[in-house]
């Protein structure tokens, strides 16, 4: 396992250790999950695959279910809410 250290600055710093706190992570292990997520090149094919599907049937599944109702939760909101 390679080691890298990153310098930030104190708003990013703070920022990050927020969504940690939010995902109930260290701020360690959320930079960790974070990284490795934005450098697999599967999820960012995936993401680009998903975006092009939207574009393309997204006005199709408006008229046929009506507009998309956006959830104003995070996922560690969700999770104590159970």
């Amino acid at each position: 396992m390679k080691q890298l250290n990153v310098r930030l600055d104190d708003d990013a710093h703070q920022a990050l250790a927020q969504r940690a706190e939010a995902a109930g992570m260290t701020l360690p292990d959320y930079a960790r999950t974070v990284l490795a997520e934005e450098a697999d090149e599967r999820r960012h094919r995936f993401l680009t695959a998903a975006a092009h599907f939207s574009q393309a049937w997204g006005p199709a599944f408006e008229e046929e279910f009506g507009p998309y109702a956006a959830r104003s939760t995070t996922r560690a909101q969700r999770d104590t809410a159970a």
